[in-house]
């Protein structure tokens, strides 16, 4: 291993992860956690899995105890209009538009109205909308275009010998796949990758005055943008069966059409959604095979001996699926409990709000052999990458399609590939990722 792979997740003392773990806070949380949880993560399954925080919110490590947060929406709310109200609805010194005509926070308008911050009936909804769109049939449809979009990259990528994992591949896919879904023009999609990371970067448990700003004239513009967009589509609608967005505007056979603000802000949605934890996923991937060098010689010789596309496919799925596991895209998630209850024995009183560390939970020794090694061949992952329950991510199948043409186009093309800087994480909590990671394929 060289300097650059040796540093990129730092080691920590068992000390320091005590340390950490002992005045957890999500809200003041030490770079050196940022760069690897997954020490404190251990620290707290051993001694505090259910943990009371600071703000008396609970954070919770175990995967069986996820599970059943997951497995009961009745009791367990995804909606955060109580949550979010305070963090987003007040009246900061400089006084925005918004707040000088009584109106809500374009943050806190947004992620109230989103599928994945929702219950039903609006989630049951949106969901059925979406899903209608991303059968099983469709998503095996993309696949011919994505090959040819990933060979066009790699295509670049060989001629200049070499870029950023980030910018110039990573990335470039889901704004591309997602553009497509929703029929955003090519010339125009620019601004996207920036509107969702200023967007979900404004999720993170400790939020900046700079990015509360950047992230509220981000949902701004983009809903500019998108009525724009969906006026041109109510003119001239595209095939719903492929076309998101039109199928959003047209609605359930039954005549159940979204409301302008709910089709707006879930058009924002699925591309953050499908933005920031694809394009972590396959850049996650990509920079653990440098850090575990032996593992990516395992996953190039399994595919040489692959003796179809079939098998090739499959050992690609394992390998995605154990990305997805050891580097979660997504760490965190919340819910709310509706009534006192108790998980594992803890009581919960009502309107208790629950962190669920997913990042900790697929790590978890009492699921995983094993779990703080990278191992492309693991078997029976039952990983809580996509979530659980109602809310399972519904665009799963199409993120694994995503990785595993992605990644294993790459590394086939591109065997000896190499970092030629330190990568740059993205320094947040909840999606864990990176900004940069220059690399040289010789």
């Amino acid at each position: 291993m060289n300097t650059l792979t040796a540093h990129i997740t730092p080691p920590m003392s068992a000390d320091r992860a005590q340390e950490i773990a002992r005045s957890m806070d999500l809200r003041a949380l030490p770079r050196d956690f940022l760069d690897n949880p997954y020490p404190v993560y251990a620290a707290l399954r051993q001694t505090e899995p259910i943990k009371r925080m600071p703000d008396g919110s609970y954070f919770l490590t175990r995967h069986a105890d996820l599970v059943t947060v997951y497995r009961d929406a009745k009791v367990f709310s995804s909606d955060k209009q109580v949550e979010f109200g305070p963090k987003y609805n007040h009246a900061p010194f400089n006084q925005p538009p918004w707040a000088a005509t009584g109106g809500v926070a374009p943050l806190f308008e947004h992620h109230t109205h989103s599928l994945v911050f929702n219950d039903p009936p609006l989630h049951t909804r949106v969901r059925r909308l979406i899903m209608g769109a991303l059968t099983r049939r469709a998503i095996e449809a993309m696949e011919p275009a994505l090959v040819l979009l990933v060979d066009s990259l790699l295509d670049k990528l060989a001629a200049q010998g070499g870029g950023d994992l980030i910018e110039d591949f990573a990335s470039a896919i889901p704004v591309e796949i997602i553009g497509n879904l929703l029929g955003v023009p090519h010339a125009e999609r620019e601004p996207l990758r920036g509107w969702s990371l200023a967007i979900l970067g404004a999720l993170e448990p400790a939020l900046s005055p700079s990015q509360e700003a950047l992230g509220n004239r981000s949902v701004s513009e983009f809903l500019a943008y998108l009525r724009t967009l969906v006026a041109q589509r109510r003119q001239h609608p595209g095939d719903p069966e492929q076309d998101v967005l039109t199928r959003l505007i047209q609605g359930e056979a039954s005549g159940d059409a979204l409301s302008e603000v709910e089709l707006l802000q879930n058009c924002i949605f699925l591309l953050n959604a499908g933005h920031e934890t694809t394009t972590n996923l396959i850049g996650n991937a990509l920079i653990s095979l440098q850090e575990w060098p032996e593992q990516r010689l395992q996953l190039l010789q399994d595919l040489r001996q692959a003796d179809s596309d079939a098998a090739r496919d499959q050992i690609l799925d394992l390998a995605v699926d154990e990305f997805l596991r050891f580097e979660s895209s997504n760490q965190l998630g919340n819910r709310r409990a509706l009534q006192a209850t108790q998980v594992n024995g803890v009581d919960l009183p009502a309107g208790a709000l629950l962190t669920l560390c997913i990042g900790a939970a697929n790590r978890d020794p009492a699921v995983y052999g094993h779990p703080e090694q990278l191992d492309l061949r693991r078997t029976g992952n039952k990983h809580l990458a996509f979530g659980q329950g109602v809310h399972q991510c519904a665009g799963l199948s199409l993120a694994r399609l995503e990785g595993r043409v992605a990644i294993g186009r790459f590394v086939q093309r591109f065997p000896n590939y190499r970092l030629t800087q330190a990568p740059v994480r993205g320094g947040r909590a909840r999606f864990r990722g990176f900004l940069h990671a220059p690399f040289s394929i010789t």
